[in-house]
């Protein structure tokens, strides 16, 4: 905006309260910020602007519209040896933001889990009558592993072998770990077969046809689809954080990530908290104001914890260092005879303690109650995992009943499994979403047709089922703690699997062996018709 309004950025005060769930969409800026902002100058008092829902669908930016063509190459065996990729990416009506990045970024992730040695890839840029498309819960990773995805389950039927034993053959093994793949990422680490064996385990794998038997009884057809996935994440970059020791004897922890419902109040907190001997209660996280913090790289691409964690994790130490330095000369004792534990500094072995509030007010200068850090990544960490779904399609009907998900990932570290395990939940049930019933329709005459929640498919509860999830971690080389971050994981690897298992479902008994998603009862009833 300061760019935008000729300004310098010390001009600008922005705070950022707590504004739900993000996912890429409030990243940018949008002409309403600077256009507030010359409306308050000119008018000389406040201005509040709210967008509605139906703004949003007709003007803010959306994602993932690209039409792909691939092919793969392989030896007799069914060994990978190379791809092409043609890919056209819409744009929308203009340029916007990270729009022309998002599919470039996708196409360096092409080539997924798989040893493939060979790609070449032809990105076009497509203007059109829509809104801009730009960065949504994965930007580019799910298109990445949608695309390879369903083409190695091509591959193994055309090979007529199973989608497991197609892609045994072809992931890369651990001893070929640390790997650049064509598009130059670097896999430090990872076992990947380890994880979707035990997917398959927890899936029921080997069961599946018992229970497509009793599915043909009632009348329907079953499906089964997995898909290995990787993103790239945590860019290199850094996050600094600050810790602050108050009066009271409870803690600031400042940093410039904004959590839109990740619980970063509550791992930050658990981070700190093990390094200053304190209940993770008594850390108070101030976000979201850019007076009280000089620079950030912000939140988005699973950043947060992998970056502004670790700095936590050392503004923490730095504090305590100062805190054990304090409290050993209230103490007449040596720092490394100091330990802090549930709010006091004591001399290890002994009765005699200072509370976190006295060592505040023994305090020489502010600066010996700070703890600053900033952990500098020079590479991208790379979670990856398998996701296996399984589904039940009515085909008098064309409704879809995805009955089982399976779920193992390897994130690296664990900071708080709970927190976790929502983020996977959540993710899932994006591409879920997606592939099952989010479309933006627009007519002829390119009047969009589904600018509300009446015309426009989301998913709701009874569109999924309880998740069996799991983690199968080998810590990252790349990451200070060993962490490869979580938050669009479940988008990337749920895209793939669902329609793998509606095509498995298909091809078993229609022999159709391709559908767009998304995969309504309409459209998905049609093509089982036009098959039979």
């Amino acid at each position: 905006m300061a760019s935008v309004l000729g300004l310098e950025l010390e001009q600008i005060h922005v705070m950022t309260p707590d504004v739900g769930g993000g996912f890429g969409t409030k990243v940018f800026v949008y002409r309403e910020y600077p256009l507030c902002m010359v409306a308050a100058k000119l008018l000389g008092r406040p201005i509040k602007w709210t967008s509605d829902r139906s703004e949003h669908f007709v003007s803010d930016a959306q994602g993932r519209d690209n039409v792909v063509t691939a092919k793969m190459a392989m030896d007799k065996n069914g060994k990978f040896l190379a791809i092409d990729v043609d890919l056209i990416a819409a744009m929308g009506a203009y340029l916007h933001a990270y729009g022309p990045f998002v599919p470039y970024l996708g196409i360096t992730m092409t080539t997924g889990l798989y040893d493939i040695p060979i790609m070449a890839a032809l990105i076009r840029g497509s203007y059109t009558h829509t809104v801009p498309t730009d960065a949504y819960r994965g930007a580019g990773r799910p298109e990445a592993a949608y695309l390879i995805e369903r083409l190695v389950d091509q591959c193994a039927r055309d090979m007529g072998v199973s989608p497991d034993e197609i892609r045994r053959r072809n992931l890369i093994r651990p001893e070929q770990l640390p790997y650049t793949t064509p598009g130059g990422c670097m896999y430090d680490t990872g076992e990947y077969e380890q994880h979707m064996r035990a997917c398959m385990d927890n899936a029921g794998w080997s069961e599946f046809e018992t229970r497509n038997n009793q599915a043909k009884t009632s009348g329907k057809i079953r499906g089964i689809g997995m898909s290995t996935y990787i993103e790239a994440c945590a860019f290199a970059g850094s996050e600094p954080a600050f810790v602050e020791l108050k009066q009271d004897g409870t803690f600031d922890l400042k940093i410039g990530t904004q959590s839109n419902g990740q619980g970063h109040a509550t791992s930050y907190a658990q981070l700190a908290a093990e390094k200053l001997g304190i209940d993770y209660e008594k850390i108070q996280l101030r976000q979201g104001n850019t007076d009280e913090l000089e620079n950030s790289g912000g939140t988005g691409g699973s950043r947060s914890i992998p970056l502004g964690g670790v700095s936590v994790v050392r503004a923490s130490e730095q504090l305590a260092e100062k805190i054990k330095n304090i409290a050993a000369d209230e103490l007449e004792a040596s720092s490394a005879d100091i330990e802090l534990d549930n709010g006091e500094a004591r001399i290890v072995g002994t009765d005699r303690v200072i509370s976190f509030a006295d060592i505040a007010k023994a305090a020489d200068a502010e600066n010996d109650l700070r703890g600053e850090g900033e952990f500098k990544q020079t590479e991208a960490t790379y979670p990856n995992g398998t996701h296996i779904c399984e589904v039940e399609i009515d085909p008098d009907t064309g409704i879809t009943e995805i009955v089982k998900y399976t779920v193992v990932d390897d994130f690296g570290v664990t900071v708080n499994p709970i927190l976790l395990a929502g983020q996977i939940h959540g993710g899932i049930v994006q591409g879920i979403g997606q592939y099952l019933n989010e479309h933006v329709v627009y007519d002829d005459e390119g009047q969009l047709l589904t600018a509300s929640f009446m015309d426009y498919g989301l998913p709701r509860a009874d569109n999924v089922p309880g998740f069996d999830f799991s983690t199968r971690n080998v810590p990252s080389t790349t990451n200070a703690l060993g962490i490869k971050g979580a938050g669009e994981a479940g988008t990337i690897g749920s895209c793939p699997a669902v329609m793998n298992a509606i095509v498995d479902a298909l091809y078993r008994k229609y022999q159709i062996s391709h559908i767009d998603m998304p995969v309504t009862p309409a459209r998905l009833w049609s093509a089982i018709n036009e098959a039979s």
